[in-house]
């Protein structure tokens, strides 16, 4: 691997130079594609990334894409690769077809990158999406990339974060950051995998997120039931040990604003206002479990959000879309999201 660190690559306020490890995804879906064309149109167009997969693959889907999309692609050869190549890997992949193949070579491809990551080669790690029946077909049986990065990383358990900056700036800097308590779990597990330490747990990695971009930070947490449970009208949990276990962190931290547990569906109300550039909102926002989380940053940020792994040694990032096997091949994805993906691992790594 040569050294990107070159005098024209953008510096952090550390004046950390090494490149980003950027793991392609599974290759049957639109990793490729999306990497591609963000790094056509980054902002600053010389950030250095490594590229950890297969090279003749990506230089296979750059021709191909040429022939059926518009849109600027970066040419592979004019990055620094670790080169795993597929054949080296498990059979042939196939565009748009789901296989142990490509779940093998996804899977192979992040723990190459996190390699470079926790060996101090790289400064940060980014992610293309990958297929979770995929990695399953491959015999591995992790709820998502977020599990694997903890084992490998070695931590009982890491964070997904997702963050969005508005195309305008946002007010002083603002950014929409949303916080999952649950992750990868059926909705019905959630009731239960909630306690009040992994509430303060949660709400100190939150806490600890935002101080990187605001001294004082203001959180929001949004409550489990309909209306926050009105009272234990419409379910106990809030009542029972929620809110005192807000309580108890607010006791803890005195100098935090914290508004909740507050009803879902206007937790987010303020930052969908402030996503459009009126008024102001909490600086990062809990919520309990996968959809209540993601539908508001999809339906405001979807091209913008960055899925941020926290609790780890290293800081991750990916976009918040999957592997669009439906649309592969075709030239059509969009590369906003893994674009601020780059974007957000350089500023914040």
């Amino acid at each position: 691997m040569g050294d990107p660190s070159h005098d024209g690559s953008p510096q952090d306020p550390r004046g950390d130079r090494r490149p980003l490890a950027l793991a392609l995804g599974d290759p049957a879906g639109i990793g490729g594609e999306v990497a591609l064309k963000a790094l056509a149109t980054l902002r600053h167009q010389q950030i250095p990334v490594v590229l950890v997969g297969c090279r003749r693959w990506l230089e296979e889907q750059h021709q191909a894409l040429r022939t059926c999309s518009d849109a600027p692609l970066a040419d592979p050869d004019a990055f620094d690769w670790h080169d795993q190549p597929l054949a080296d890997i498990r059979g042939p992949v196939h565009t748009g077809a789901i296989t142990a193949a490509s779940g093998a070579a996804s899977f192979h491809w992040l723990t190459a990158a996190v390699d470079l990551v926790q060996s101090g080669r790289c400064r940060a790690l980014v992610t293309a999406p990958i297929a979770k029946t995929a990695w399953h077909a491959a015999g591995h049986g992790y709820p998502g990339q977020t599990e694997r990065l903890a084992e490998l990383a070695g931590v009982a358990q890491a964070s997904m974060l997702f963050t969005a900056r508005p195309a305008w700036g946002g007010p002083g800097d603002w950014r929409l950051n949303t916080l999952l308590a649950t992750t990868h779990i059926p909705l019905a597990a959630v009731p239960t995998a909630l306690t009040p330490a992994l509430i303060h747990q949660k709400l100190d990695v939150l806490l600890n997120f935002c101080r990187r971009l605001r001294q004082q930070p203001r959180l929001a947490m949004a409550g489990l039931n309909p209306h926050a449970g009105e009272g234990g009208q419409l379910g106990h949990e809030e009542v029972d040990w929620m809110i005192e276990a807000v309580d108890a962190w607010r006791r803890q931290h005195p100098e935090v604003p914290l508004e909740g547990p507050l009803p879902p569906d206007t937790c987010w109300l303020d930052a969908a206002a402030a996503w459009q550039g009126s008024g102001t909102a909490a600086d990062g926002f809990l919520a309990l479990y996968h959809d209540q989380g993601l539908l508001p940053v999809k339906v405001l940020a979807f091209d913008a959000a960055v899925n941020t792994t926290l609790g780890l040694p290293f800081l991750r990032t990916s976009p918040d879309h999957g592997t669009g096997q439906a649309i592969a091949g075709r030239g059509v994805a969009r590369g906003a999201s893994m674009a601020a993906a780059i974007e957000a691992a350089w500023e914040l790594g």
